[in-house]
């Protein structure tokens, strides 16, 4: 009876266990993933979907950042994805390699940054890696990778900015440089394209709430409880909300030197405020129907896709089709059901994370005074969707149902083998070979 009271004290006072950190599992599905969607990105050799938009609007920043005058085209976005663009285009050149290689590098950046989010929150090794191989597979993220447009640097910033975030509240010892980098990531995000805003809210809005939870008389300016110790709200406040701003702001400066046959530039004339409102008035322009549009209750039941490309080019019939996974993003549903019900009763704040980004993600599209949306609308939404499954199949391992989850990944990846042909534009038989992968009248 004696040794086993001094047995039980010993166990009592024993160090905690810490799972190692699956760093070498996040790298390996990160190269993986950047040699797969690097394969070929050239092709198409031509400019499609949205990237005849972006990449006219690029050239213009090229030619003034190597010393010339450049056009304000695209107004209808801020200006930070577009300069990345050109920084591509200015390493590699104006071809289809030189278009696409930053949003290689800021696609692989997202997954690796999701993923290294995912395990400062949770903790969780499987559902870590677990969540690297989801969106690997996921279509979305292979696709928006391989492509010119700005969501891609969206949601790369904005994965960099749950990493950080999660980081400080995980290690307080390095808050307050991880907040700094957080702030930072999130003007970013914002400067990239504005649906990152409702997302760039977060941190701070969390920081605060925990704060005023605790019931602390110096709120402003204690030091002490979660979610980063020692760094006091008003100074999160600096972090979160004051250096977005000024790094949003900031991303505009070349903006000033932009202008069309008369100068000055629409910037220089009108000021950033006054430039924000003719932005605002053209997201909200009603444009003409257009084929692909389609609403947020197809999006969450993937029976709405986009053709980005289907035509004959380079000597082939060939197509780039953005749907989701069919598999996980239906169980993804429940999946987020499971986590808002266990997280709230067991007080797991990353499976609720996991539900306020998609609420708050999905949300925007609810309200937004957009006529005209496109289910590339739903890549932010289906981080934290994925995010959610790979929490939940950790669940199930731990239960004893690990065929379930091991099952679900490589049933993601199959499905990932199967329709990779029309993911990454490679050849294809026909004029009818999307019949093969149009399982839904509404992937037509």
């Amino acid at each position: 009876m004696v040794e086993a009271r001094i047995l039980s004290s010993q166990q009592d006072n024993a160090a905690p266990v810490h799972p190692a950190d699956p760093l070498r599992w996040c790298l390996a599905i990160t190269a993986a993933f950047a040699l797969l969607a690097g394969w070929r990105i050239a092709a198409p050799s031509i400019p499609y979907f949205d990237e005849v938009h972006y990449l006219p609007a690029a050239r213009e920043l090229m030619r003034l950042f190597e010393g010339g005058f450049g056009d304000y085209l695209n107004r209808e976005h801020p200006m930070l994805g577009k300069q990345i663009i050109a920084l591509g285009m200015m390493l590699l050149g104006d071809n289809p390699l030189g278009w696409r290689i930053m949003s290689l590098a800021f696609g692989t950046l997202a997954l690796f940054a999701s993923m290294r989010a995912l395990w400062h929150a949770s903790g969780d090794r499987f559902a870590t890696a677990a969540f690297g191989v989801l969106l690997a597979t996921g279509f979305h993220l292979f696709v928006q990778s391989r492509i010119a447009m700005l969501d891609v640097f969206m949601a790369a910033f904005l994965a960099v900015a749950a990493w950080q975030f999660a980081g400080a509240c995980a290690q307080p010892e390095k808050g307050r440089w991880r907040l700094a980098l957080t702030g930072i990531a999130l003007g970013c995000a914002m400067a990239a394209k504005w649906n990152a805003v409702p997302l760039a809210m977060l941190p701070g809005l969390a920081f605060f709430a925990a704060r005023l939870s605790a019931g602390r008389r110096r709120l402003f300016m204690s030091r002490r409880g979660a979610p980063v110790p020692g760094v006091t709200l008003l100074e999160a406040f600096v972090w979160l909300g004051i250096v977005p701003l000024a790094i949003y702001a900031l991303t505009f400066v070349p903006g000033y030197w932009l202008g069309e046959a008369l100068r000055p530039s629409p910037l220089a004339q009108q000021g950033l405020i006054g430039l924000h409102g003719e932005i605002l008035s053209l997201q909200k322009q009603v444009l003409a129907p257009h084929t692909y549009q389609s609403s947020w209750p197809q999006w969450v039941l993937n029976t709405r896709g986009i053709w980005y490309l289907y035509e004959v080019v380079d000597g082939a019939q060939r197509g780039v089709l953005l749907i989701g996974n069919p598999l996980t993003m239906l169980v993804g549903l429940p999946a987020l059901v499971w986590c808002l019900v266990i997280g709230a009763w067991r007080g797991d704040w990353a499976k609720l994370a996991m539900v306020i980004g998609y609420a708050a993600a999905l949300g925007l599209w609810l309200i937004a005074p957009k006529p005209v949306q496109f289910y590339y609308h739903y890549f932010v939404p289906h981080f934290f969707l994925l995010g959610a499954l790979a929490l939940s199949l950790s669940d199930l391992r731990r239960a004893g149902w690990g065929w379930w989850a091991w099952g679900t990944l490589a049933a993601s990846a199959g499905l990932f083998a199967v329709f990779y042909k029309v993911l990454s534009a490679a050849p294809l038989d026909g004029a009818m070979s999307f019949a093969t992968w149009t399982w839904l009248a509404g992937w037509r």
